[in-house]
């Protein structure tokens, strides 16, 4: 028995040794504790999100706003995180790490909080983003979007340089590097500045918004969905999506259908010739007429309204009906232009006239005199005659 002992002693010290020791001079028993630490934490996390969470969605209920209601909605992903950020913490701290072990440990911990704090902050913006509509009075929809892009953006970036200067990596140098570097891109990005550029002009000037009917000459006609930083989507009628670059739509001649006050009719009617001077007035009165009674047509002299005999052309006697619709919705437009062909119709019917379409008449003067029919000889229909001989003998 002693001599087992004595066999088994040094290789029990082995085991303590090691267990002691452990992963880079650090106790395997604190390792597996610290890990326990960590599941714990990540157990709680479903009661935390239950009891803490729970208790806070219903207080933020009992109110009339519901802006705390949509915040604490996208809140509760990066609250639920919490408890394992506070385990990960009570584990390295249990550990009792030192020296680069101990540096590594401690700048985790602070990078999992920069975490979850600028995670919060990002899903705040969307909540946030109703109450900077606000804006929207004094400022486009479309900068409003920009400025709402601008603040995740700077999130984004400000939570990264936090966890960079938390490693030892200083941003000030980055920065000035970048700002080394981006002459050497710009000289082949101009393109793309320029294309941001052209879009901070558009939404200066309010060229056009979201949901626009635009016509650009040469590139696309279309419903406007979005305006990026370097390309405005716009959905064709057939509901192709057509992206154009800014600069295209900032340079060039740009017709916005949105913003019409009215929607015009331009139509030339042809008449036949035989209508009388009486019918063409009675078809031009009627015609104004109806313009003048129908409300769908404004007939007042902010646009103009015409209605009159205009010119002879090859086939028929033209009128023209020049006016001006209240509505500019395409469809609207449509059923009035409708109505009012209808209505031209039955005018043009009632006054005993008629429409006219393209003819020709030929006149002939005078016809060809009859002449007896030229008899030809039997030789000349076809049949050939011997020439004479050149020897000057006769035959």
């Amino acid at each position: 028995m002693e001599k087992f002992r004595e066999m088994i002693e040094p290789f029990w010290l082995l085991v303590v040794d090691v267990w002691e020791k452990g992963l880079l001079e650090t106790s395997l028993g604190r390792i597996f504790v610290a890990l326990g630490i960590v599941t714990v934490a990540v157990l709680v996390r479903g009661l935390f999100v239950r009891i803490v969470i729970g208790r806070l969605k219903g207080l933020v209920g009992r109110t009339r706003t519901r802006l705390d209601d949509e915040a604490m909605a996208v809140l509760e992903r990066p609250m639920a995180f919490i408890p394992v950020v506070v385990g990960v913490y009570f584990a390295v701290d249990y550990l009792g790490l030192s020296g680069g072990l101990k540096l590594f440990a401690d700048r985790l911990v602070r990078s999992l909080i920069v975490w979850v704090i600028f995670w919060a902050f990002r899903n705040l913006v969307p909540p946030l983003s109703l109450v900077l509509r606000q804006l929207e009075k004094y400022f486009t929809a479309s900068m409003v979007d920009w400025l709402i892009k601008a603040i995740n953006v700077a999130l984004i970036f400000i939570g990264a340089a936090t966890i960079l200067e938390i490693w030892g990596i200083r941003i000030g140098p980055i920065i000035a590097g970048l700002g080394l570097f981006g002459v050497a891109v710009a000289l082949g990005a101009q393109d793309l500045f320029k294309n941001l550029i052209a879009g901070m002009l558009i939404i200066a000037e309010k060229r056009f918004n979201p949901g626009d009917w635009i016509k650009v000459g040469g590139e696309v006609e279309g419903t406007v969905e979005t305006i990026g930083f370097r390309s405005t989507l716009i959905r064709q009628f057939d509901k192709a999506p057509v992206y154009v670059p800014n600069a295209k739509l900032s340079d060039n001649s740009l017709i916005n259908y949105s913003r019409m006050s009215h929607r015009r009719i331009y139509w030339v009617i042809g008449v036949e010739y035989r209508t009388t001077v009486d019918q063409l007035r009675t078809i031009r009165d009627g015609i104004e007429d109806h313009l003048r009674r129908t409300d769908a047509f404004d007939t007042t002299p902010a646009v103009p309204t015409f209605v009159r005999i205009d010119r002879f052309s090859d086939s028929s006697i033209d009128i023209m009906v020049y006016c001006f619709t209240r509505t500019t919705v395409w469809g609207e437009w449509l059923a009035i232009k409708e109505t009012l062909a209808c209505e031209i119709k039955r005018i043009v019917e009632t006054a005993g006239a008629a429409f006219a379409f393209p003819s020709q008449s030929i006149y002939v003067e005078t016809l060809p005199p009859e002449t007896p029919e030229v008899f030809v000889p039997e030789n000349e229909r076809g049949l050939s005659v011997p020439p004479p001989r050149d020897d000057g003998e006769a035959e």
